[in-house]
């Protein structure tokens, strides 16, 4: 098939581990080799140009050559992270970091050690005789709403009458410091009359226990195309859910000032969300509630709202007692407490022809949403949305099921319910190829959305940006995807024990919040008389490199070196009513946003010199710290104090909303997106036929990313993305007790990956070509799709699986060695 001329943007490479040898072990990988060349110093500095005077004390424009013909623009270049050097000096300021007030007291949550039942009695009176203790908060103690100001209203702030799941906060131990507040909390006695607790989801959706109403959405006529269909399929199977595991641990620091007034330091990824709930549980307007936030230390989803239960719960405290309250938990609470990513269920049927053509599905998701709705209807709804990924679905039925069960409230985690929707689809299309003896790839190709018909998505949007065709058949013949078939073929008729596996998945990911309301941001640009210019936004920075791209972005609409701009912290009193970061749409957002800002600094400052020069505002240039005409080159910073002296103004905001997007969320169809972005990932693994041990061999990605504002950190993204995937779908179990106790809540039982679980051979490259929709700078959304790039690792090894004669189409995620055992006995 031809495919289009491809040129590698950037990519990282490491050596080639090749096939095991001979005395040393089989599935022994090596250390990957670390990205080359992240980042750099910034292009030179081209130096004043010489020449005659201007009113400015500018002079002539400076020719190409004396300018060395070198591009100063920031973006589309690999910048370090703009607080790298600080976080590598251990001198970047986390929340714990914060000097504490004095008078600072410490909070500790007293939890439920029961999954359901009825609270009938908290005795306090031991953690209250400790020294140090200094109070013990309850849902008596909220001067607000004592239900929080989540959308659904359905999560007490504080246990109420009720318990729900193991870990659920009933009750705060406030001391002198933490350890003290920790011990005391353990001496609180709970009388609690057990209940039975639903623990599993598929007793939850018997007893038709839902957070939610069931949603369906349906075109064509399923059924009828499944019975005229040559071939049928029906099957089962599970994927579990994934902790956040994120670096810094959920924390609030709260501390009243002055007139009913509250300032909040919280590790969030929604400012915003965390001022109205707290100004809710304090009975105060949104005004007198200030939240700040400079950087988390790793979100993916889970500080969307669950940092907000923190907050409430220190400002409470620290309302009753007048004084300043930090909670931070420990990772055992931050485990029992916190919701995961949703473990969802599946049973499908389908028909296909003997080409391997989808001809009909019938699918049904059960989402395990726990205890609360929170984030689970949009989570649901997006797994339903992806549930076709890069497929056309012509005559299609889908039916999902918010289940309640007593666990922790799932959340938001990194791809937001798309990683439920395109798992179950890649799972059903290597089913067919399997059931046909066809090659995966092959009817993967033959089911793709085409661009002139088949392009209609079953929410009955169409796909009108689609690089599906050539960007998967550029990957399989860069990764040698087709030899590598044969090559593994003839490798595992001479191995026993160690058998290997191939897959080759992409992925169409849709961009934008499906609640149509939150795609809009703000931001404020401000350029001071140096010519120094400092950027806030309504995006949070969680180590994705948000603040590092916006002020690329900024400094190139004015015209200055990447360093002379500054990106401050997410803070509610300066970008009001902010959506969360999140979505994968901070950059498009916030950037654009940021962009307008600045956009109207420049125009000002065009104005002004255009008078100067008697030119038209349009032929005033701003590029590397100049500002230049046909008459005149001026130093940026000298415009900008001649400027002031005239009284132009240098600061202004900027406002942006998403384009093009809309949907009727009864029905779930119109466009929820503005954009898909689209990407491949072929994997190679091995597995231990006696031990069910694996390990991902080889791993070569294409991905999308438009025109990149910042290679480096997108493929560090990519990177990133990819491995919390592999942990997903391999390593990373959470395992409930039938009494609904958490038992995999430490690093000791929950393994994420490690440096170790990284192949050997590790390869990733940017397609070519910018985003066809008008977005800042021709970029895309960069932080969810990769991880569904992931999926690979999964269906390679089912692959390697099916390799030794056995059967893979039970086997569920994650992939751990006991599954794999238990697969290759079927």
């Amino acid at each position: 098939m031809n495919t289009p001329d491809f040129k590698p943007v950037t990519k990282t490479t490491a050596p080639d581990a090749g096939p095991p040898q001979g005395g040393g072990n089989p599935l022994g990988g090596q250390r990957a080799a670390s990205a080359a060349e992240r980042g750099g110093p910034s292009a030179p500095d081209a130096g004043p140009p010489q020449g005659g005077g201007n009113p400015l004390g500018g002079q002539r424009p400076a020719s190409a050559a004396e300018r060395g013909g070198l591009s100063t623009r920031a973006a589309g270049q690999s910048r370090f992270h703009e607080s790298a050097a600080a976080q590598v000096a251990g001198a970047a300021t986390y929340i714990d970091d914060i000097p504490e007030v004095r008078g600072t007291l410490h909070a500790a949550p007293v939890c439920s050690p029961v999954a359901h039942g009825i609270l009938r009695k908290v005795d306090a009176s031991a953690a209250l005789a400790v020294p140090g203790v200094r109070a013990v908060i309850d849902a008596g103690d909220i001067p607000g709403d004592v239900t929080l100001a989540a959308f659904a209203h359905d999560e007490p702030v504080l246990a109420l009458d009720t318990v729900q799941f193991v870990g659920q906060v009933i009750a705060l131990v406030i001391a002198d410091d933490a350890m003290t507040a920790r011990r005391a909390a353990r001496l609180v006695q709970l009388e609690i009359e057990p209940l039975a607790p639903v623990i599993s989801v598929h007793e939850a959706h018997a007893l038709e226990h839902y957070v939610l109403p069931p949603v369906h959405v349906k075109r064509g006529d399923a059924n009828a195309a499944l019975q005229r269909a040559p071939h049928q399929l029906e099957g089962r199977f599970e994927v579990g859910g994934q902790e956040h595991f994120y670096l810094e641990g959920q924390i609030a620091y709260v501390l009243p000032l002055e007139q009913n007034q509250w300032w909040v330091y919280t590790s969030t990824q929604h400012p915003g969300e965390v001022q109205h709930w707290v100004s809710h549980a304090l009975g105060l307007a949104n005004h007198a509630v200030t939240v700040e936030c400079r950087r988390m230390g790793g979100g993916f989803g889970g500080k969307e709202t669950q940092a907000g239960h923190l907050a409430v719960w220190a400002a409470i405290a620290a309302n009753r007692l007048q004084c300043p309250v930090k909670l931070r938990l420990d990772r055992d609470d931050d485990f029992m407490i916190t919701g995961k990513r949703h473990p969802f269920a599946y049973h499908y049927r389908v028909g296909f022809d003997d080409s391997g053509l989808l001809c009909g599905m019938a699918l049904e998701m059960l989402a395990n949403c726990g205890f609360s709705a929170d984030l689970s209807g949009p989570v649901a709804d997006r797994a339903i949305f992806h549930a076709d990924n890069a497929y056309f679905l012509e005559d299609v039925a889908i039916s999902s099921y918010r289940c309640k069960t007593n666990t922790q409230s799932h959340t938001a985690f990194r791809g937001f319910g798309g990683p439920q929707g395109v798992i179950v689809i890649e799972r059903i299309i290597s089913d067919i190829a399997r059931t046909l003896g066809m090659d995966p790839l092959d009817v993967r190709l033959r089911n793709l959305y085409g661009t002139e018909e088949r392009n209609v998505t079953h929410y009955q949007m169409k796909v009108e940006d689609n690089i599906l065709d050539p960007l998967i058949n550029q990957l399989a013949l860069t990764s040698g995807y087709r030899e590598r078939r044969e090559q593994i073929a003839a490798w595992n008729a001479q191995s026993p024990v160690i058998k290997r596996g191939l897959a080759l998945t992409p992925v169409k990911f849709g961009i934008s919040f499906t609640a149509t309301l939150f795609n809009q941001a703000g931001a404020l640009v401000h350029v001071y008389t140096d010519g120094s210019a400092q950027v806030n936004h309504g995006g949070t920075e969680m180590g994705q490199g948000l603040n590092t791209k916006i002020a690329q972005i900024v400094a190139d609409e004015l015209g200055i070196p990447f360093e002379r701009v500054l990106s401050t912290a997410a803070d509610t009193s300066k970008v009001p009513n902010a959506s969360a970061t999140a979505a994968s749409a901070g950059t498009d957002l916030n950037g654009r946003a940021a962009q307008f800002a600045a956009r109207t600094v420049r125009n000002n400052l065009a104005a002004f010199v255009a008078g100067l020069d008697g030119v038209g505002a349009g032929a005033v240039r701003f590029e590397g710290g100049r500002v230049t005409t046909e008459k005149s080159n001026r130093a940026f910073e000298d415009v900008v104090g001649a400027a002031y002296a005239n009284r132009i103004q240098l600061w202004s905001d900027g406002f942006y909303r998403t384009p093009k997007i809309h949907y009727d969320k009864t029905t779930l169809t119109g466009r929820p997106f503005y954009y898909f972005a689209y990407g491949a990932a072929c994997t190679e693994v091995a597995i231990d036929t006696l031990t069910g041990e694996s390990r991902v061999m080889k791993v070569d990605i294409l991905h999308d990313v438009g025109q990149s504002i910042n290679p480096a950190i997108d493929i560090g993204q990519i990177e990133g993305g990819f491995v919390q995937g592999m942990g997903w779908l391999t390593t990373e179990q959470l395992v409930w007790k039938a009494d609904g106790t958490l038992a995999t809540h430490a690093p000791s039982t929950y393994k994420i990956p490690a440096t170790g679980d990284i192949p050997a051979h590790f390869q990733v490259d940017l397609w070519h070509e910018a985003n066809r929709e008008d977005n800042v700078h021709g970029s895309k959304a960069v932080g969810e799709p990769p991880l569904m790039l992931a999926i690979s690792v999964f269906e390679a090894l089912r692959d390697a699986i099916e390799q030794t004669g056995a059967s893979a189409a039970g086997m569920n995620a994650p992939a751990t060695a006991e599954e794999i055992l238990r697969s290759l006995s079927e």
